[in-house]
């Protein structure tokens, strides 16, 4: 037994250094490499939303939604997020489908659904940070329902050109880093100005996982007397992100 113990000892020993270093090469800064990779990011956003709501061309006031409302009243929904790499270069998407509905003396239904794509173009990269340069657009399509008293309906989509940047910084060496997002556009079609920033913080797990918790910020100003006017989304964001 004890000449057992002594060769698990001498083994462990060998090893120390193999797993300290094997952690040591765990970062959560991806590298640039001439092939492809790929990243999948399933998440839950919990935004509280706040919006003027224009139906039949009449002002029906607020409609708002804390983020504990939009977890108690989703009906249905997804989220979303995906990235492809060759180089330097590379395309993104994010969507995030919901429905939401409200009840009450007065029942507000809201569906709505945001689509991003972009490409991006890589312009930082070392051991402690990622940056991705993009240029895309971004799609709102929403529905608002409101029955009661004085109910109907009323629905908004556009296409806008956005630009903006995101990436990683890693905290002091280690698998923790930050993760940002922001972008601006408008100008589409309904929208005078929309505007996206992402901040938070994460961890790498394995190589091919990452958890992270942000803040997500999302919002758009409409011209017109269209469903929506000046709207927010805000709140805590959940995601998992799995790297191929």
């Amino acid at each position: 037994m004890a000449r057992i113990s002594k060769i698990l000892c001498f083994s462990l020993a060998l090893l120390s250094p193999v797993l300290a270093q094997a952690e040591d090469t765990l970062s959560p800064i991806p590298q640039v490499l001439q092939e492809w990779r790929f990243d999948v990011t399933p998440y839950l956003w919990s935004p509280g939303i706040n919006s003027s709501l224009f139906i039949n061309g009449e002002s029906r006031g607020t409609s708002k939604f804390s983020s504990s409302d939009v977890l108690s009243n989703l009906k249905s929904g997804g989220m979303i997020s995906a990235e492809a790499h060759y180089g330097r270069w590379g395309v993104m998407g994010d969507l995030v489908s919901a429905t939401l509905q409200e009840t009450g003396n007065v029942k507000t239904t809201l569906q709505q659904n945001i689509l991003t794509g972009a490409a991006t173009y890589t312009i930082l990269n070392n051991k402690d940070a990622y940056v991705d340069g993009l240029l895309g657009v971004r799609s709102i399509a929403a529905t608002a329902t409101i029955t009661g008293t004085s109910g109907g309906s009323g629905s908004v989509s556009t296409i806008d050109p956005i630009a903006g940047f995101k990436g990683r910084y890693r905290i002091a060496d280690s698998t923790w880093y930050v993760p940002f997002y922001a972008d601006i556009g408008g100008g589409g079609g309904k929208t005078n100005v929309t505007w996206q920033t992402i901040l938070g913080v994460g961890k790498t797990i394995e190589k091919w996982v990452d958890v992270s918790l942000s803040y997500r910020y999302l919002y758009y100003d409409m011209e017109g007397s269209g469903l929506l006017q000046k709207t927010t989304f805000k709140g805590p964001q959940l995601a998992a992100t799995f790297n191929f």
